[in-house]
């Protein structure tokens, strides 16, 4: 089992910055590719960006990119999304998730194995 964490949500205005982390635990942080997700009230889990375990390739969802970055560090077990020029269309939970394997390009809820409880985060026009 995998354990995890999400921290650092919460209600800023349009064009503010937020950094979230998901902190893991139980099992080898390395071997697990990491993501995040995020749901929006009456709408599905959508993925916003993953990276490998390594760290050295990500993937992002078309609305999020250039505006989002994913990163890791294994040495602290944990995965962080730095949010920049958040618009109010970013609000939603964010959901932290883990998948055993390699492939870190699976944007499929139901690939991923592991979950977080979700930090909200808020965007005020």
């Amino acid at each position: 089992q995998v354990q995890l964490v999400e921290s650092g949500g919460g209600l800023v205005q349009a064009g503010d910055s937020l950094r979230l982390s998901c902190a893991a635990s139980g099992r080898t942080f390395s071997n697990y590719v990491m993501g995040w997700f995020r749901q929006a009230p009456g709408k599905e889990r959508e993925f916003v960006a993953s990276v490998s375990r390594g760290g050295v390739n990500t993937y992002y969802a078309d609305s999020v990119k250039g505006r989002f970055t994913i990163s890791r560090d294994n040495a602290k077990n944990t995965v962080y999304l730095q949010m920049n020029s958040l618009k109010p269309e970013d609000t939603a939970v964010y959901y932290c998730a883990a998948r055993s394997g390699y492939y870190y390009k699976g944007s499929d809820p139901q690939e991923w194995d592991y979950w977080g409880r979700g930090t909200q985060v808020t965007v005020t026009s």
